[in-house]
């Protein structure tokens, strides 16, 4: 069992599924995730070289499914 002052300070926004959050994620939370500039992510996204995203209407938006499959290629890359 989870100690109750653990389950307290636990944001549930931050539910983590293979260690990332289980939401879609946006630029802002890559770049944090990576502790990259986001300009770096939206560079990341136009040379096609990044973790892959897509749109909602204006907003870009990454499948943490995809985000862990990009992670993994680039450990076993090197």
């Amino acid at each position: 069992m989870t100690p109750s002052h653990l389950v307290e300070e636990t944001d549930p926004r931050a539910i983590l599924r293979g260690g990332l959050p289980d939401r879609y994620l946006s630029p802002d939370d890559i770049a944090e995730i990576f502790d990259v500039p986001k300009e770096t992510v939206y560079q990341w996204r136009r040379k096609r070289i990044g973790p892959p995203g897509f749109r909602v209407g204006k907003h870009v938006r990454y499948d943490p499914a995809d985000v862990r499959a990009y992670v993994v290629q680039r450990k076993s890359a090197d």
